[in-house]
């Protein structure tokens, strides 16, 4: 059995609208939108929200794609945190343990050498 096309596909499915349409049979259309406006974020509540995932405002700042520089103006409350990052931390606070989870997941640890030359510390 030949399997059909995209566009055949494409195309049948629109003969059978044209039909419909035709025939004067009822269709629907329908909108959807979210209602996703997001919070307006004061100092106070970007701090309370990197705290409810425990992390300092570096590992925030990389969680959030932004700069640590931008976390230290939000909380100092220099700057108000741009509307995509206020919808995430929208999702955050509505769910932290999933984003606790999802960083768990996420951390790679690297040790340093910590082991000294020793020809670097001749006293």
């Amino acid at each position: 059995m030949k399997r059909k096309s995209a566009g055949s596909k494409i195309i049948a499915g629109l003969r059978e609208f044209c039909e419909a349409f035709e025939k004067g049979e009822q269709l629907t259309v329908r909108t959807v939108e979210l209602k996703l406006e997001p919070t307006q974020y004061n100092s106070r509540a970007v701090r309370q929200t990197r705290e409810l995932l425990k992390m300092s405002q570096a590992l925030f700042a990389q969680f959030l794609g932004v700069d640590q520089k931008t976390v230290q103006a939000w909380e100092q409350g220099t700057r108000q945190p741009m509307p995509i990052a206020c919808r995430f931390m929208d999702e955050i606070r509505r769910d932290p343990e999933h984003w606790l989870e999802r960083i768990s997941k996420s951390i790679t640890v690297r040790e340093r050498d910590t082991s000294l030359d020793r020809r670097k510390c001749a006293v």
